[in-house]
């Protein structure tokens, strides 16, 4: 195998090292343990209590199922040429690594700086939901009153702990969750089609065909079924832990975007069935306007299993905002370790803990979470319709322009090195995954004041920070590289 340029990446591994001082623990991850990793990340539950009412209500009504396919075809394109490359590359940068290796150290390190502000905002902007959540739970059940800030901080800290006790520890605790989570919308979903569906029966043409998928504003709910993405690309930053990286990983990343697609194209299918197609809609219209979007969800599945289900329904919700605050966490921390080890950041963040745990990169990305929720709960604000509405679409922008530069990259870097010569995985694959999400990119920015739930103004401002997220980050290599000589 030939190895990568090393003006790329110093660090990049093309070979099992042995574990070293900054080498995180090999062998410590199957595919399933990443793909528990992977799942999280989306919370599901959070996913379609979340995003699907919206895309019902103001997308293409009862063609979102539809929109999630279309979503997961791209993702799946992009897929393809992502995985390719990682066969030759390994290395818990991603896509720092991939980026730096096809377009430049410097485009990799701006990059990289873009994935890392991604995954940051994404965790607190769920850390804002979760607050919220667990406080109303809170002060359902017991005396206490406590502001949602208090709970996110509290949370902070068990995440910290949990990142700095290995890697199989995180695994197991998401593991918990993102069974139980799964398990009640899949039974939700498998019952409703032994059923034959709701009131109006399955409604199969009504969701899939190609009528019911470009009715009303189809890009909005594509461009919402691609939020729910979020996240799979995590497959890659645990190569360096995975066992067997070059089976292990294309295995976990195929199965989690099938895993994820269908759930998600089921999932949002059997609960409009069980609203009924053509009263989908202004159900979840109403939903939207009682500012209770999961009520669509929650009401089907507890009228199914009856009203047990009411009371456990929140506290899953809270369990997943948990698992994907937790693998977020995880995300940044390898950035962090990663861009330190290769010399972008000060090295002490690539110190490990005698877990192989890149604790000290942890603790940098809590500090970075406080910082980020900190400004929403010092001024008051809605943490929901704030903090978690903005940052989940900025998070959504910047993660859908590292795909894009990743996808370029790929075929810059097999057009360079040869070093596979499959026309499908190396070029037409990510050319159409690149196209998709080309196109997902301008979706969002045409509907980026609808996906975050603001003003104009604040759009414009979320929207700019991504450029100059990038821009700091190619800065940064650049001065580096000048001050080395």
């Amino acid at each position: 195998m030939i190895p990568v340029d090393s003006r790329a990446t110093s660090t990049a591994r093309t070979e099992r090292d042995a574990p070293t001082a900054t080498t995180l623990k090999a062998d410590a991850l199957g595919v399933l343990g990443i793909l528990f990793f992977v799942l999280s990340g989306q919370a599901p539950l959070t996913g379609i209590a979340g995003a699907a009412p919206i895309s019902v209500a103001i997308g293409n009504g009862s063609g979102t199922p539809a929109a999630y396919v279309v979503a997961g075809a791209v993702i799946l394109l992009f897929s393809v040429g992502f995985i390719a490359m990682g066969r030759h590359v390994v290395d818990a940068g991603a896509f720092y690594t991939y980026i730096g290796t096809g377009l430049g150290r410097a485009t990799g390190a701006g990059g990289a700086s873009v994935a890392l502000f991604a995954y940051c905002v994404i965790q607190a902007a769920m850390y804002g939901l979760y607050g919220s959540i667990v406080s109303a739970l809170v002060a359902d059940h017991t005396p206490l009153d406590l502001p949602w800030w208090v709970y996110t901080l509290v949370t902070m800290a068990v995440v910290q702990a949990l990142g700095a006790a290995g890697i199989e520890m995180g695994a197991r605790v998401l593991a918990a969750f993102v069974l139980a989570e799964f398990g009640i919308l899949l039974v939700f979903g498998l019952v409703t089609l032994v059923k034959g569906g709701g009131p109006e029966g399955l409604g199969v043409a009504e969701s899939f065909s190609p009528s019911a998928a470009l009715q009303g504003a189809p890009g909005v709910a594509v461009m919402f079924a691609l939020a729910s993405m979020f996240g799979f690309e995590a497959t890659a930053i645990y190569g360096e832990e995975a066992k067997d990286p070059k089976r292990t990983v294309p295995r976990a990343t195929y199965l989690s975007v099938l895993v994820v697609t269908g759930f998600f194209a089921l999932t949002s299918w059997t609960l409009i069935s069980a609203h009924g197609a053509s009263k989908a809609p202004a159900a979840a219209e109403r939903a939207l306007a009682a500012g209770d979007s999961a009520g669509f969800v929650f009401a089907p599945v507890t009228d199914l299993f009856g009203g047990w289900i009411g009371g456990v329904l929140p506290v899953l919700l809270a369990t997943s905002l948990f698992a994907g605050v937790l693998t977020f966490h995880n995300s940044a921390a390898r950035y962090l370790f990663c861009l330190s080890r290769d010399g972008q950041l000060p090295v002490r963040l690539s110190r490990l803990n005698r877990r192989h745990a890149p604790s000290a990169a942890g603790r940098v990305q809590t500090a970075i979470a406080a910082l980020l929720v900190a400004p929403f709960a010092l001024a008051g604000q809605d943490p929901v319709l704030t903090l978690f509405s903005w940052f989940s679409g900025l998070a959504v922008l910047a993660m859908m322009l590292i795909y894009l530069l990743t996808s370029v990259s790929v075929v810059v870097f097999f057009r360079r090195r040869r070093v596979d010569t499959r026309v499908w995985n190396t070029v037409v694959a990510p050319v159409l995954g690149a196209l998709g999400i080309a196109g997902a990119i301008w979706l969002i920015l045409a509907n980026f004041t609808t996906l975050i739930g603001g003003a104009a103004g604040t759009a414009l401002w979320l929207v700019l920070s991504v450029p100059v997220v990038m821009a700091l980050g190619v800065a940064n290599q650049r001065i580096r590289q000048r001050r080395s000589g």
